[in-house]
């Protein structure tokens, strides 16, 4: 195994700032969400900037797109409203050079009414549209495992069945949908070749906490070990936090976690 590690930024931070910190802490990447303060048009417009902090910081570059967006509206003009706003993401986060993007395979539509089987050929469409959108534009699209809709990860194995786009997953979310460490790295050791990032999301309970890793307890030496020696991906922390020493914290925690399974 061997990740290259970053951490997703949180949009009640400034993001020069935790761009600056990335490089001073030797992350390899940093994954920017895209929303708020830091949509696309933001993004655009501060693309100078970012560019010359992933140059000093000697930072690759991933993205999470924003979410919730209906991509899988069982309404056309909604969905496809949805997609194009994704599109427009991917537009700058290929512009910036991004490698990876983050998308949620999701719908919005009224569960009372929407069956989960009725959507997930909606989702699918719209998953495929935007991952070939991606790969023309050099980008590798990475649906994520969520939880209570209809792409979890009990279920998301279909939608690697019928398209072909990578998968990011979640550890938190798959506690949230009842999965310990020793089923996620059963499911990890199943679907490695189209796990392309990971999602480092703590959790003490099966809630979606963010908490700074190791402060929860999930075995990840049990979910990372289910990895292969080939395995090459990248590791997010995700970490609800507006204080970026906890991801410092949560670096030196993690570097001990892949020692130790090495």
């Amino acid at each position: 195994m061997n990740p290259r590690v970053g951490f997703v930024t949180q949009v009640t931070t400034g993001l020069d700032e935790q761009l600056a910190f990335a490089g001073e802490a030797e992350f390899d990447y940093v994954e920017i969400l895209m929303d708020g303060p830091v949509d696309r048009e933001a993004l655009a417009e501060r693309e100078e900037s970012v560019r010359t902090h992933l140059a000093e910081g000697d930072l690759d570059l991933l993205v999470h797109l924003p979410f919730p967006t209906d991509i899988g509206s069982p309404y056309a003009g909604v969905s496809d409203g949805a997609v194009t706003t994704q599109r427009r993401c991917l537009d700058v986060a290929s512009d910036l050079g991004a490698e990876k993007a983050v998308l949620h395979p999701e719908s919005s539509a009224w569960d009372v009414a929407w069956e989960h089987d009725d959507l997930r050929g909606h989702i699918d469409e719209s998953v495929a549209e935007l991952n070939a959108y991606g790969a023309e534009r050099g980008v590798e699209i990475c649906a994520e495992n969520l939880f209570g809709g209809a792409y979890t990860i009990d279920t998301i194995d279909g939608l690697l069945a019928r398209t072909d786009v990578s998968m990011t997953l979640d550890t938190g979310h798959a506690r949230v949908s009842g999965y310990d460490a020793a089923a996620t790295a059963e499911f990890v050791a199943e679907h490695a070749d189209r796990i392309a990032h990971v999602h480092l999301n703590d959790t003490r309970v099966p809630r979606d906490e963010h908490l700074p890793f190791g402060a929860g307890t999930i075995d990840f030496a049990t979910v990372l070990g289910a990895f292969d020696d080939a395995w090459s991906g990248t590791l997010s922390l995700e970490v609800g936090t507006e204080s970026i020493e906890y991801l410092r914290h949560s670096k030196a925690a993690l570097d001990d976690v892949l020692t130790e399974i090495h």
